[in-house]
């Protein structure tokens, strides 16, 4: 589909993108994560890189999240507990509600893409320091 050929009016023709990942600059967040990341005025999409045994610290944030694992395992427990644990392989899809505690395993090198509403400005402003040590 043509950009070309969309009817959209003015103020929605300013917001709109098109993008291809591999333009999209590649941060090292830490020695063992990398991402590229998209943002919209209400949500973010990012892909992102793991390294095997990487783990993503237990947080908890007000956007709801979708994971979509594209490569290796991310063995996620959930709960202050972290008494609900779900592996998701290459294919699957999480949904993670709302102010839920998760954290992450990454087992084997991981590709996954991550999406969020509302949009992540921690991301985006460099303040996700529970990532970044």
């Amino acid at each position: 589909m043509s950009l070309d050929n969309l009817s959209l009016d003015h103020s929605s023709l300013e917001n709109l993108q098109s993008i291809k990942w591999e333009e999209v600059e590649l941060e090292t967040v830490n020695p063992r994560m990398k991402r590229r990341i998209v943002t919209g005025e209400r949500m973010t999409v990012a892909r992102i890189y793991f390294q095997d045994g990487f783990v993503v610290p237990q947080h908890s944030h007000e956007h709801e999240q979708i994971t979509q694992v594209i490569s290796g395992t991310l063995r996620f427990s959930f709960g202050k507990d972290r008494s609900e644990v779900v592996d998701v392989g290459p294919g699957g899809v999480v949904v993670i509600p709302s102010n839920l505690p998760h954290e992450a395993l990454c087992i084997g090198e991981v590709e996954e893409m991550d999406m969020w509403s509302p949009r992540r400005d921690d991301w985006l402003d460099g303040t996700d320091d529970y990532l970044r040590s």
